[in-house]
């Protein structure tokens, strides 16, 4: 499994996203609002916490935060990237 199947799976599961399949999300796909899969501000802090526990990777304030979850391929990379310098 590559780390964008890897993340989908996590993301539907560790969020009880019941109503989406993993491969609905695209990396277009935005994860918050309505236009989105429509995470919300407690989605935010569980995801947080999810990238630490399942990833081992920090965000490490607010800007990375909105650049991180700004769409699902831009989590990707994210978590890519860290993984490489951490």
């Amino acid at each position: 499994m590559d780390l964008a199947d890897e993340v989908r799976a996590v993301l539907v599961e560790e969020l009880r996203l019941e109503d989406l399949r993993p491969a609905e999300i695209t990396a277009e796909t935005r994860l918050f609002g309505p236009e989105g899969i429509g995470l919300d501000s407690i989605d935010a802090l569980e995801l947080v916490v999810i990238l630490k526990r399942r990833f081992k990777v920090d965000i490490p304030d607010r800007a990375a935060g909105e650049r991180a979850f700004s769409s699902f391929g831009a989590l990707v990379e994210f978590v890519r990237g860290a993984r490489k310098t951490g």
